[in-house]
């Protein structure tokens, strides 16, 4: 999701060799060595460089002057947040309770004036900082402060709570703000308190605003030190009060210092809740922090622990970071939401309890119902099992599925219909079993229904026009109750809706449901509605075309109708969405001419010919190339969801060889430096493009359980299943640095032509042999009409 902020604020490039030598030497086998935690951090990947457990609901990271917390090339850090979100495109990303280090006297004309207000304005007290002997690593991050005599700061978290260990380079009395008056740049923060509750402990909160424009919502917390300060005060919009203990109102700056006497080390750990004061209590007791030391070899061991889910051999030094920090990056969210009691603040506003299981929230679904949804599936079946009891819950509790879902919310955030091929899919994987006709009836309501005009969830609000007349009607001005509403992005919205149709009408037929599996099926070729035959260009004709209330085809009053435009689709042109129709290859095929034409279409797409001739050229200056670079544009967007899936539509139309080719060149974006991803992460959509690609296997066609392969990158990956089943994949030759494609694979060694494996297969263990080669003219493997899988939705 990448909405909010506009196009072309795009700043400074990082090159490939600006990493630190501390995280470029990572090499060797230790996957959690492999990872570097700064990719990401610059050009609006927007991920964190600090610690945080795997879906841990506390993160400690550092603070500097971009939106999403942290970007490489600032030079100043304002604190240190306890709690992020890893890659979202909006500006309201967290960065809440920010604690800081420092020193220098605290009073009425001191190097700290308290009778001066801005003192306590985090942009102004803020620690220059270096990167030398900076560290990002899973579980654990340090960095040098040079502000403020030199202090050391290094950060760990387990699941529910984050430590802090401040070294003080300076003799004499030491300082620890902490403040709750402020957080991320951008994050309006509406309220806050803070109570000094004895000598090494505070607690409070912090009301902020939701995700992309939602409702305030209050963060409790608990910081205690590991040895008692010697002096506190806090701090107001008024200025600061020596002695004081508590500080509460409104917006403005609030805060409160603590001094610690002659200190040359203090620790520090912090817990949060959505629930009350109670619950950050009961979440920093619960994690049993016995010292920091011993925090950060907990992380550490619990990273290693999920990361090692996939081994993997061959491939550069570079290569493996990418890969591993990928992995690393899929694996932060969603974010547990659960009190260590079980407690969690529902949909509905009240207190419930996750008895044996984990409940989930900050869901990104129309993100990640692409790939890293079907990556935890795969690897982390038991997440993804309380995943999807976690969604049911947010629809018993708030009457509805949720679309994106922050902080016991429905922001209604992006369009279309992400929930449905989510859910499907999960059920597809095993993680809805005892729970199918309570999801497949919440489902169905989704599908066919709207919210009431009282509910917070917007739902399908173009399912009016859509019901009736097969298509959302294209409106700019239809009322929405959130930052997005379906009608103002008609023409995308009708292709999520079939999409999500088209998965959940296997679900049907699995459940016997079968008259509502034909009408789901028949929905999942309303993408016909909006085929108009009679648009060209650049050579082709016919493309996808937003229609109005009552039929007629928008034209844009300022001129005629492109295919190029940003009229009627959500951050993308119909170029980037004709490909939206996974569901039904053979029918879009025909409407484009036949293969040959759909074959000529995708080489313009991705300009091929340029492609095999300088591949790293061709992706950066022929491709889409700005993160918010979205309208305007007939080309692939590799930093933005709509067609990711794209490049294995020339494997579901009888030229695998081109999908390796073009997941090859788009693999050259994906470097081991802070700008070594591209856009906006997404909490972890395109980390999970990149894991998947790079093994050779995509989620290309919701709810089937299909996944379309490529010539994976790595000469051997190994997939460790939580049944105890591995799946190897194997590839002798591949070398990441070429395009090469598949000549030949035996699935558990038995020759195979088809283009596909299914889940069912993964699941009991296999062995995918692939053969690889760099010429293009011995790819023949796959390219046969039976070589696809069945279209669920074609007829």
């Amino acid at each position: 999701m990448r909405s909010k902020v506009l196009a072309g604020a795009l700043t400074l490039a990082v090159v490939a060799t600006g990493v630190s030598p501390v995280v470029a030497s990572a090499s060797g086998g230790d996957a959690l060595d492999a990872v570097n935690t700064f990719i990401g951090t610059q050009d609006e990947g927007n991920t964190f460089p600090g610690a945080s457990a795997p879906f841990g609901m506390t993160q400690v990271s550092p603070i500097t002057s971009h939106y999403a917390g942290y970007r490489y090339t600032d030079t100043a850090i304002r604190g240190f947040g306890h709690f992020f979100l890893s890659g979202a495109g909006c500006w309201e990303q967290g960065g809440l309770v920010s604690t800081l280090p420092t020193t220098g006297e605290i009073g009425p004309g001191k190097a700290f004036d308290t009778t001066n207000p801005a003192t306590f304005d985090q942009t102004k007290y803020a620690a220059p900082f270096t990167h030398d002997g900076e560290v990002g690593k899973p579980g654990y991050y340090k960095v040098h402060l040079t502000g403020y005599g030199g202090v050391d700061v290094e950060t760990t978290a387990a699941t529910r709570a984050g430590a802090e260990r401040y070294t003080f380079a300076k003799p004499g009395d030491n300082n620890v703000f902490v403040n709750v008056g402020q957080a991320n740049d951008k994050e309006p923060v509406t309220g806050s308190s803070i109570r000094v509750v004895d000598d090494r402990t505070v607690e409070g909160t912090v009301e902020s605003q939701a995700f992309c424009g939602g409702k305030a919502y209050t963060t409790y917390f608990t910081t205690k030190f590991d040895k008692p300060f010697k002096a506190s005060g806090t701090w107001s919009p008024t200025g600061g009060t020596p002695g004081s203990r508590e500080s509460s109102g409104g917006a403005g700056l609030r805060g409160a210092w603590l001094t610690f006497g002659g200190a040359g080390q203090v620790t520090a750990t912090t817990a949060i809740s959505q629930v009350d004061a109670q619950g950050a209590r009961v979440n920093l007791a619960a994690e049993h922090i016995r010292s920091f030391d011993a925090a950060k070899a907990d992380a550490q061991r619990t990273w290693r622990r999920e990361l090692s889910s996939v081994d993997i051999k061959g491939g550069t030094t570079d290569d493996r970071t990418v890969f591993y920090t990928s992995l690393y990056h899929a694996l932060l969210q969603p974010l547990t939401a659960n009190d260590a009691d079980g407690r969690y603040y529902g949909f509905d506003k009240k207190v419930h309890r996750a008895v044996g299981w984990t409940y989930y929230d900050f869901f990104s679904l129309w993100d990640t119902y692409r790939t890293q949804n079907q990556l935890l599936a795969l690897l982390k079946p038991d997440r993804a099992k309380d995943i999807a009891k976690s969604i049911l819950a947010i629809h018993d509790q708030g009457g509805w599925l949720p679309r994106w879902a922050y902080a016991s919310q429905e922001t209604n955030t992006m369009t279309g219909d992400p929930v449905t091929p989510f859910l499907v899919d999960l059920w597809r994987f095993g993680a809805l079993s005892g729970n199918e006709m309570r999801a497949y009836q919440a489902l169905l309501q989704n599908s066919t229904q709207i919210p009431p005009a009282s509910s917070p969830f917007q739902g399908r609000s173009g399912n009016a026009s859509y019901q009736q007349d097969g298509f959302v009607q294209y409106d700019p001005d239809f009322p929405k109750k959130g930052q997005d509403t379906d009608p103002n992005h008609g023409a995308s919205a009708t292709l999520e809706y079939a999409l999500g149709d088209c998965s959940l009408s296997i679900m049907a037929a699995s459940l016997g449901k079968k008259a509502d599996a034909a009408a789901l099926a028949e929905k999942g070729r309303t993408y016909q509605t909006l085929w108009d035959e009679s648009q060209s260009d650049r050579g082709f004709t016919g493309f996808f075309r937003p229609k109005v209330a009552g039929g007629a085809w928008f034209t844009p009053a300022t001129g005629p109708y492109t295919p190029e435009g940003e009229d009627g689709f959500h951050e993308g042109t119909a170029w980037q969405y004709q490909w939206l129709v996974q569901q039904d290859v053979p029918g879009l095929v025909q409407r484009m001419g036949g293969p040959a034409a759909t074959g000529q279409r995708l080489d313009d797409f991705f300009a091929y010919d340029h492609l095999v001739q300088d591949p790293a050229k061709a992706v950066r200056e022929d491709w889409v190339v700005g993160p918010y670079s979205y309208y305007n544009a007939f080309r692939y967007n590799p930093n933005n969801e709509p067609d990711l899936h794209s490049p294995w539509m020339y494997a579901l139309t009888g030229q695998p060889a081109k999908t390796s080719g073009v997941v090859r060149a788009a693999h050259t974006l994906f470097t081991n430096a802070p700008n070594g991803v591209t856009g906006n992460d997404d909490l972890g959509t395109m980390s999970a493009w990149y894991v998947f690609s790079a093994l050779g296997l995509y989620p290309a066609v919701p709810g089937t359980g299909n996944f379309v392969l490529n010539a994976p990158r790595f000469s051997r990956s190994v997939l460790h299943l939580e049944n105890g089943r591995d799946v190897t994949i194997k590839a002798p030759g591949a070398d990441g640095s070429k395009l090469q494609y598949v000549s030949g694979l035996e699935v558990g060694s038995k020759p195979s032509d088809q283009v596909y494996v299914g889940f069912e297969q993964l699941k009991r263990g296999t062995t995918l042999d692939f053969g690889i080669t760099e010429d293009a003219a011995k790819t023949t493997w796959a390219t046969s009409p039976s070589s696809a899988p069945p279209a669920p939705c074609g007829k």
